[in-house]
């Protein structure tokens, strides 16, 4: 006798996609990111001009929500907000080997400061395994400053690199899963 309360009773399931999409889909990110990896400086550039696009988009949904929501007094700003994010995306997608530099240097800059955040967090919490979020912190501050002691030659391959890695990763996670025993089902 099962009642609607009674969690003990239900049965979830919870749909898992099949392994073959699973192993396709890691097989496909992995060739794709050997294809990033193998030209990095192309690819930092698609990367730029990619994101021009996304912020002339966001522009363009900005300047429409404003004229959508009129009534929430904040017209001008919302027109001006989305203007910039069109002219920022303009100039990404003109101008993709000064934005790539631009943006490189501004992402070695944010690296060295959240590592210092996670440092001083890591030091606050080191009871409680901090060191791992301080070690965290230290990779980050490294990578920044790598980042930017190469710069700005580092601003025509880090956005390409960086690209490649985190295709390959989310790649390799997906083949992880689909070969893992436990998500193989009789």
């Amino acid at each position: 006798m099962s009642t609607y309360g009674n969690s003990a009773s239900v049965e979830l399931t919870r749909a898992t996609p099949p392994l073959w999409a699973c192993i396709m889909l890691g097989v496909g990110l992995i060739v794709i990111a050997l294809l990033v990896l193998a030209d990095v400086a192309f690819f930092t550039l698609v990367s730029t001009i990619f994101i021009g696009w996304m912020a002339i988009a966001a522009g363009v949904f900005e300047i429409g929500h404003a004229f959508w929501t009129k009534g929430w007094g904040e017209f001008v700003w919302q027109i001006v907000l989305g203007i910039l994010y069109v002219a920022f995306g303009i100039v990404l997608i003109t101008q993709p080997v000064i934005s790539a530099l631009i943006l490189t240097y501004i992402l070695a800059l944010m690296l060295i400061l959240s590592g210092i955040i996670r440092f001083m967090i890591g030091v606050k919490h080191w009871r409680q395994s901090g060191w791992i979020i301080l070690l965290s912190g230290v990779f980050g501050v490294l990578a920044g400053l790598i980042v930017l002691t190469g710069f700005p030659a580092s601003g025509l391959w880090v956005l390409g690199l960086l690209l490649g890695i985190d295709l390959l990763s989310h790649g390799l996670g997906w083949l992880t899963y689909a070969l893992h025993p436990a998500t193989r089902t009789a």
